[in-house]
């Protein structure tokens, strides 16, 4: 087998997002990045080993001849069949590792986003028929300015190209509070059409909400006991969808459980992956990826 083929058949590192090729998002628990990312180095070295072995060597020779060989002054290993694709797998490892460490300081962040705007949300729980307009304007208000933080602080990074744009978590959080808002069903019992009915909409390019108080004074004069419910009743659902999506087993922590595995193994296995594999190219972040893996050194604690 070609050196090609074994970086393309047996690393295929979109596997590590949990998404098989040629698909889109991957299931809502993302991949097992570690359980893949030690299957294709397991793969890698069984193909060099069937490269390398003769009639007189054996697998645990050739074992300690890939592991112990020392490096080249260019950082591959000479006693491989082919240094270079084990060199540019290893340039590959180094990259994903810092994408890794930025998503999840990424992902924690938009964790606490998502609790921020559950505790906004069950605010508007308080609201009933003794609130007065201005005060009805007002929490809604907040709402909407909880709501346009999240959308300032994530909708780069979740546009395509951007670090979260592949992450199926992160995207299904966006639609899904986004839906929240925009549910006619909220208030459908009282003679209220949802929280647009009440002027606070969602615009289709920016994604940023905003609220017409004049329509919103004009239901409330109109029909207030439909209006008290219908927000009422539009606080518990969004509360509810935001407390899902960062509950155990669910979106937002099973993809950052997901990258802490993988994370944790490469760093606990670099040196020695990096000794069989040789160094590869060390990873040079930029932009918003540069910035978030300084947050996740910040929150790890790591002097740069």
């Amino acid at each position: 087998m070609s050196s090609n083929a074994i970086i393309r058949k047996t690393f295929d590192f979109s596997l590590l997002s949990g998404m098989q090729r040629g698909q889109g998002n991957p299931a809502a628990a993302g991949g097992n990045f570690l359980a893949v990312l030690q299957e294709r180095l397991a793969d890698f070295k069984s193909q060099a080993m069937d490269s390398l072995l003769n009639g007189g060597s054996t697998t645990g020779a050739m074992n300690a001849l890939l592991t112990n060989a020392p490096l080249m002054a260019n950082g591959r290993n000479p006693a491989l069949f082919d240094p270079e694709s084990a060199y540019a797998m290893m340039t590959t490892i180094n990259r994903k590792e810092v994408v890794y460490k930025a998503e999840f300081a990424e992902m924690t962040a938009m964790g606490d986003y998502v609790a921020a705007m559950q505790q906004e949300a069950g605010k508007l729980g308080t609201i009933d028929q003794s609130s007065s307009a201005d005060e009805i304007r007002s929490r809604l208000q907040a709402f909407a300015d909880a709501y346009n933080g999240w959308i300032d602080r994530f909708d780069e990074v979740l546009a395509n190209g951007g670090l979260l744009a592949g992450t199926h978590a992160a995207t299904v959080s966006q639609w899904e509070l986004e839906k929240s808002i925009e549910s006619i069903f909220n208030g459908a019992g009282s003679g209220v059409r949802g929280m647009g009915a009440l002027g606070l909409e969602i615009d289709p390019v920016t994604n940023m909400a905003s609220l017409d108080t004049a329509r919103l004074d004009r239901v409330l004069a109109s029909n207030p006991n439909g209006a008290v419910n219908a927000i009422r009743e539009f606080s518990g659902n969004f509360a509810r969808s935001a407390e899902l999506l960062n509950s155990e087993n669910n979106f937002i922590p099973n993809r950052m459980n997901n990258l802490s595995r993988v994370i944790d193994y490469i760093d606990t296995n670099k040196a020695s992956l990096q000794m069989e594999f040789g160094l590869g190219d060390s990873a040079r972040p930029s932009g918003e990826v540069a910035r978030a893996l300084a947050a996740y050194q910040a929150m790890r604690g790591i002097s740069v």
